[in-house]
């Protein structure tokens, strides 16, 4: 495998080891609320030997050209895969949205999706009613889509990417 598994690391998430380090790449993102757009991202995954992954993604809007236009969302979490091979992940983001997500690993490729379990919002935040995320491991890039339930419309596709190990 191109990276190193920890030696610390806990056997809940070793297979889920393809995730560790930082991640940068680019992606689009389009729904029917807003104009099509294109993104840098940055996703850092860590752990610290207990049976947990730490999450922080920050990204940041850019042109055709690649020129940062402006920052853009920003999250947190902690990815907590279980024995049986299920997920739970809590994600925090900056716009005022907290998630409770829940998924399967793939028994035999390094890829799983999760889907929203609960949704919470601060008064200020955007309607947002839930979410699907699908996550791979593919020829030795991190590739994910988000598909998204907001603004009154039903889930439908809104983020891909597909980012290299930094």
């Amino acid at each position: 495998m191109p990276f190193e598994i920890p030696d610390n690391i806990h056997e809940n998430t070793a297979r889920l080891a393809w995730l560790l380090g930082t991640w940068e790449g680019s992606g689009k993102g389009d729904y029917p609320t807003i104009e099509p757009f294109e993104f840098r991202q940055r996703i850092i995954f860590q752990q610290d030997g207990r049976p947990f992954f730490h999450y922080m993604s920050t990204s940041e809007l850019v042109d055709a050209e690649g020129n940062v236009i402006r920052p853009a969302a920003q999250e947190t979490g902690y990815l907590r895969p279980q024995p049986d091979g299920t997920i739970e992940w809590v994600m925090a983001h900056n716009t005022g949205i907290v998630e409770i997500w829940h998924g399967q690993l793939h028994e035999e490729q390094p890829r799983f999706e999760i889907v929203t379990d609960a949704v919470a919002r601060t008064a200020t935040a955007q309607d947002y009613t839930g979410g699907k995320r699908l996550y791979g491991y593919v020829d030795g890039d991190l590739m994910y889509a988000f598909d998204m339930a907001a603004m009154g419309q039903e889930l439908q596709p809104h983020l891909w990417a597909q980012l290299k190990r930094a």
